[in-house]
């Protein structure tokens, strides 16, 4: 796997190559700050997670996400 820092609209977002699979993966809590402008990414990500879980009744974020 191969580290790499993208930039997005002047933001960092940490991001790995897979090199078997031939993907991307990007921080979820960067791209979160990117996009919401939040101050505290990690805590917005957290809140998220929470109300999504309690909206849907226990169902796991990942399959929401997904």
């Amino acid at each position: 796997m191969s580290n790499e820092i993208k930039i997005f609209e002047n933001k960092e977002v940490r991001s790995i190559w897979d090199i078997e699979k031939e993907e991307w993966y990007f921080s979820v809590i960067d791209v979160v700050g990117v996009l919401t402008e939040s101050s505290n990414p990690r805590r917005y990500w957290s809140d998220l997670k929470q109300k999504i879980k309690d909206e849907e009744g226990g169902i796991e974020v990942y399959e929401k996400i997904v």
